[in-house]
């Protein structure tokens, strides 16, 4: 049987969210509007004669307090830096608060489109905004959050999929195969780039993660930020083929590189990166099966459609692991 802590979790309720803020202090209208986030629940919440605040109830289990505190001061501090983050708001001289088996933070609600990639002067403003947060990430150290490497991305989340039985029988075998020559190109790529400095990072930083509004952006959820390589909250803005990363990648350096020096070599790190996102993303999709809320999203999960075409991604990303990097040229 669940823990109370989990149980509550996937029990939760719109008069459990209002009840919630209202006992923080909140003096709710009413509304609420949940958001698009499946790890965490997430709700925009209206606010009596006063704009509508986000409201974010932890997933139990997955992060500590003091995992959670530590990205909570890592926001704060690049907020101070007039960085556009969001971070939580204090309330009650706290950010992160206790509600019956709930951990909640609450934030201030803006609103925004996801960056348009063909957009050079927007992928300056990117590199720019990357590269200050960097400079603060390079400061000191978390002591609760751990990296983004090869073991936890790659080989344990590998590992789970084939112990737990979440592979159809049918792609068992073609998944363990390709699964090995990932690991080993994702090595590879790791060895060409040789010895590169780990960092704090947002860490899950997509175009999802950032809003624009008019000339304004602000950047969102810090909830994935770990240590890892520089290049990992740049490469997640690049699409399409090589002839049209080249130019986003140029466009994205020459705003980071305006406030802080980037190691070329990591470039041989963007498609290993890739790989272990795609298995990383696959092994959470298993790990919260569990939850009716993933089942309702994700229904094509155990279907044997979606691992062919996973194993097929992956064997993509083989062959791509085995192409010289991206070029940066002013490297």
């Amino acid at each position: 049987m669940s823990d109370p802590a989990t149980l509550a979790f996937a029990d939760l309720q719109p008069e459990d969210i209002i009840a919630t803020l209202d006992d923080l202090g909140f003096a709710c209208d009413g509304r609420f509007l949940a958001l698009n986030s499946y790890e965490n629940r997430v709700y925009q919440v209206g606010i009596e004669d006063d704009a509508p605040v986000v409201a974010k109830f932890y997933r139990p289990g997955r992060w500590s307090d003091d995992a959670i505190l530590e990205e909570h001061t890592f926001a704060a501090a690049l907020a101070e830096q007039e960085i556009p983050v969001v971070p939580p708001m204090v309330h009650g001289g706290a950010t992160l608060h206790h509600a019956g088996h709930h951990r909640v933070a609450v934030y201030r609600c803006y609103g925004g489109r996801a960056p348009d990639l063909d957009n050079f002067e927007l992928q300056k403003q990117l590199g720019r905004l990357v590269a200050r947060i960097h400079l603060e990430g390079e400061v000191s150290r978390f002591r609760h959050r751990p990296s983004i490497d090869i073991d936890s991305y790659g080989s344990e989340s590998i590992e789970y999929l084939l112990d737990n039985d979440c592979i159809p029988a049918d792609n068992r075998p073609a998944y363990e195969g390709i699964a090995e020559l990932v690991l080993d190109g994702v090595e590879a790529c790791y060895e060409r780039a040789g010895s590169t400095r780990e960092i704090r990072l947002h860490g899950d930083f997509h175009p999802g993660n950032v809003l624009v509004r008019g000339e304004q952006l602000h950047i969102v959820d810090l909830d994935d930020a770990r240590h890892g390589p520089a290049v990992q909250d740049l490469w997640m803005f690049l699409s399409g083929d090589r002839e049209e990363q080249a130019p986003q990648l140029k466009a994205l350096l020459e705003g980071y590189t305006a406030f802080r020096g980037f190691d070329a070599r990591e470039l041989n790190l963007i498609e290993a990166l890739r790989s272990l996102r795609i298995i990383h993303y696959a092994a959470w999709l298993a790990r919260r099966w569990d939850d009716p809320a993933f089942k309702v999203a994700f229904p094509w999960f155990d279907s044997r459609r979606y691992w062919d075409d996973h194993v097929l991604a992956l064997r993509e990303q083989v062959a791509l692991m085995q192409e010289p990097p991206l070029q940066w040229l002013d490297y």
